[in-house]
């Protein structure tokens, strides 16, 4: 009797082993691994036993859902069909039980009618997907890890698309150049206007990417031609003056006045930098973001003005999240400021979600 128990009692220690009789709680669903503001990264581990071929040697197909931004993955197991939304953990996992001999086409046409489609590649939707064959806990699967950018991404084309670099300019977060790079291209061929190039270059130092050569020299070109501007201005009002003083002055012939006239613009100095009391008090969130992100601002600031600075940037930024930030980032907020006006405003916006 006691022999029965312990070889029981091993089955289920390793019953994967046994044709997989006590799959894993983690195995053929899909499981959060972290969210940030701006991603998310979801994994599953789908179980390769008795998986049929779809498609092209494949044994998955990603479909996906428009209404609600959602990718899922399309797999078969003898005539049944499963399909596991890798967006969204929390949506349950579809299956369809089809007549013998029917191949994908038909699992293609029902989940069709509930707003799923076939798509080519993920990475056209913002989703950047990878797939690895791997053994977890003696459970031969694919592992899917699944990190989704779309809100990041558009982001990003809206500040390409206007020529503004304000809005990505305090994110962190990465964002894979692969998913926009064909967007900057295009938007970057279509203009040769210096401001709109300068704000592409500073977009393109984010994504670590290639910027556009015209930028600096546009803004070359455009300063040696301001120069020559007022070169030609001041020559032309010089003569005036010569005319003025010729009438007046009885030593305007001897030549003291035509030494002065072939002198260069006094070109003015550049203005000082603004004083520590204008970023402390005035300067907007992007303004003192990119003022604390000099490598100059801290040698030339003590550091309790430093750190002042850098608490004043802390605050705006989540005096904003807490007026237009999203759940996510509300709080991830929370966990880091504990304060219960963003505890609030959780709150109130899971209670709309529920309505």
């Amino acid at each position: 009797m006691g022999k029965v128990i312990l070889f029981l009692f091993l089955i289920l220690l390793h019953g994967c082993s046994f044709n997989n009789p006590f799959l894993s709680a983690e195995i053929n669903r899909v499981t959060v691994v972290s969210y940030t503001p701006y991603m998310k990264h979801h994994r599953a581990f789908i179980s390769r036993s008795d998986l049929e071929i779809l498609k092209n040697g494949k044994k998955y197909l990603y479909l996906y859902k428009k209404k609600t931004n959602d990718i899922a993955i399309l797999v078969q197991r003898r005539n049944i069909f499963f399909l596991y939304t890798l967006s969204n953990p929390k949506q349950k996992v579809y299956s369809l039980r089809a007549p013998k001999r029917k191949k994908y086409s038909y699992a293609l046409k029902h989940f069709k009618t509930i707003g799923y489609k076939t798509i080519s590649s993920p990475s056209t939707k913002g989703f950047m997907i990878t797939v690895s064959h791997q053994r977890y806990k003696n459970i031969k699967t694919l592992l899917f890890e699944s990190k989704d950018y779309t809100r990041l991404l558009k982001l990003y084309q809206k500040a390409i698309s206007g020529y503004n670099s304000n809005k990505i300019k305090i994110i962190k977060t990465q964002l894979p150049k692969s998913l926009i790079l064909a967007y900057y291209k295009r938007y970057e061929k279509r203009t040769k206007n210096p401001k709109e190039l300068a704000h592409l270059k500073i977009i393109a130092h984010k994504l670590q990417i290639k910027g556009p050569v015209l930028a600096k020299k546009a803004t070359q070109t455009s300063s040696i031609a301001a120069k020559e501007t007022k070169k030609t201005v001041k020559e032309q009002e010089e003569p005036k003056e010569t005319s003025k003083y010729k009438e007046t002055s009885s030593w305007y012939d001897f030549g003291t006045n035509e030494t002065e006239t072939e002198k260069e613009p006094i070109i003015p100095k550049k203005p000082a930098s603004l004083p520590y009391l204008y970023y402390l008090n005035n300067a907007s969130l992007s303004e003192l973001h990119t003022y604390l992100s000099k490598h100059t601002t801290k040698k030339s600031l003590s550091t309790s003005k430093y750190l002042a600075l850098k608490q004043k940037k802390t605050n705006m930024g989540d005096k904003e999240i807490l007026k237009e930030g999203t759940l996510e980032e509300l709080i991830a907020a929370y966990k880091r400021n504990k304060n219960p006006k963003f505890k609030q405003r959780i709150l109130s916006l899971m209670k709309e979600k529920q309505k």
